[in-house]
């Protein structure tokens, strides 16, 4: 299909977002902004957030690693499994308990208001590289199978992408995207499905005979055994599930939708549905990894890789496939970066500048500073989106997960003191232990060869993280002796 059609169907796309935008952002206020008034229905969250945490990276990278690596990634959706049972049963009653807008007032109540500021930091940082990490990944899919073609640069590109959200997430934020989310889960699954069909057709086999054709040629591997290796199922399970408590339960993005739910029970199955129903989608995209290699061995192509399943889809398939694939990682795309953004937006306003406990501004000022907070996060991802494609790293789904070990291991160092002692902190340390975990954590992993041998460490980093805060919290403790925590 002729680039300027395929331009047409995302056109027309994005219209049908800014529709649903302008519907339900009528009279959010502050309060829909942040939290959707707390009226969302817990099954549209649980559906939405899948889009959520499966991004446009799912959609082009856990596809794209299946010929490099078989299908080992589900060891650590299986891991994911478990984290969500403790932000079900641990995190969650206490966020309802303690009626929280932003999830690092928590640290405020254990510790202090540095130590609120630390997590809020943390989160905004985490949130940002990882957003414009996965929004370059699909936009760069989109420049090269679409836009270059019709002579537009990179750069235009990812500022009309970036301005299509901005439209959309101004002025409703949760209100709308718990919505929108729905919408594009929707056309993202719909894709998924649709392109796993289309490739057993051109490959003229069965499922079964796919998944016996898989195994004989090694890419139905899941488990890994070589304890050496990073991959070793132990580590991917454990590992799978501090990723989950990390980035689902201690990030304000995703909890954020899950308090907006009317009841703690709803937002409670809201979670544990989610974690099924990511369990099952996961499964069906290493299922079309597995296609898109058994395709490429045909044709020619690298088995494996981030531009794999678009080299496959506009190169060797019909072209309504091609506008079915489009619509579909534009789907997968904007659940990641539309939350983030509005996460990013509420998390300044409220934990570093202080606006709920403002009662000098007037309604009119919150909503003027909170546009604005809006308009320079939205620059600043532009900037970093055109980093990123500076960095052109190969593999975005390794890449994101690293950045991850960096930055979540300090905000589960936090919360998990916070949770699990009674110990008091002097809150003006929580910051450089903070800092100082993730920079040791750094010199450990630059010197894996020389500490452990042949050993290898991978998502384990994010523990190991998590540990070196808790530890320092509790040195920094000690001194104070056992005092009783401002949380019961």
């Amino acid at each position: 299909m002729s680039p300027a059609a395929l331009f047409a169907f995302v056109a027309a796309y994005f219209g049908l977002l800014l529709i649903v935008a302008w519907r339900t952002s009528r009279h959010a206020g502050n309060e829909g902004f942040f939290i959707g008034q707390r009226s969302s229905h817990w099954a549209l969250v649980a559906f939405g957030m899948v889009g959520t945490s499966l991004s446009g990276v799912t959609f082009i990278s856990v596809p794209g690693a299946v010929g490099a690596n078989g299908m080992t990634y589900l060891q650590i959706v299986l891991g994911h499994v478990l984290g969500y049972a403790v932000v079900a049963f641990v995190l969650l009653p206490l966020y309802y308990r303690l009626k929280l807008t932003s999830i690092y007032r928590f640290l405020e109540v254990r510790f202090g208001p540095r130590a609120h500021r630390t997590g809020a930091a943390f989160f905004i940082g985490s949130r940002t590289l990882g957003a414009t990490a996965r929004l370059y990944l699909v936009i760069a899919v989109l420049q090269e199978t679409i836009l270059s073609r019709l002579g537009v640069p990179f750069a235009l590109t990812a500022a009309v992408i970036l301005l299509m959200i901005v439209l959309y997430t101004i002025e409703g934020g949760v209100k709308t995207i718990v919505w929108t989310d729905t919408l594009q889960t929707a056309g993202m699954l719909f894709g998924l499905v649709f392109c796993i069909g289309m490739l057993l057709g051109a490959l003229s086999l069965s499922p079964t005979d796919a998944w016996a054709r898989m195994n004989e040629t090694g890419l139905s591997r899941i488990w890994g055994t070589d304890g050496q290796r990073a991959d070793h199922w132990a580590k991917q399970v454990v590992a799978g599930a501090f990723i989950a408590i990390a980035m689902t339960g201690m990030d304000q993005e995703m909890m954020q939708k899950n308090i907006s739910v009317k009841t703690l029970g709803g937002a409670q199955l809201n979670v544990m549905v989610l974690a099924f129903i990511m369990l099952a989608v996961v499964a069906l995209f290493l299922f079309l990894g597995g296609l898109l290699s058994l395709f490429a061995r045909e044709v020619g192509l690298p088995p494996s890789g981030d531009k794999l399943f678009p080299a496959v889809v506009m190169g060797h398939l019909p072209a309504f496939v091609q506008v079915v694939f489009i619509l579909a990682l534009i789907s997968a795309l904007f659940p990641s970066a539309d939350g983030a953004l509005t996460a990013l937006t509420s998390s300044t306003c409220i934990d570093l500048l202080g606006m709920q406990q403002r009662a000098d501004w007037s309604e009119a000022k919150k909503l003027r500073v909170r546009r604005t907070v809006h308009l320079l996060f939205a620059a600043l991802f532009m900037a970093l989106v055109l980093g990123f494609k500076a960095l052109d790293d190969p593999s975005m789904i390794g890449l994101i997960l690293k950045i991850a070990g960096y930055t979540y291991g300090p905000l589960l160092g936090l919360f998990a003191f916070g949770l699990l002692t009674r110990r008091a902190v002097v809150d003006r340390a929580v910051p450089w232990i903070a800092l100082a975990a993730p920079l040791l954590c750094a010199a450990i992993d630059f010197n894996q060869a020389a500490l452990f041998g042949s050993y290898r460490m991978g998502l384990e980093l994010l523990v190991l993280n998590g540990a070196i805060t808790f530890g320092g919290l509790w040195v920094a403790s000690s001194a104070l002796g056992v005092a009783r925590a401002r949380v019961a």
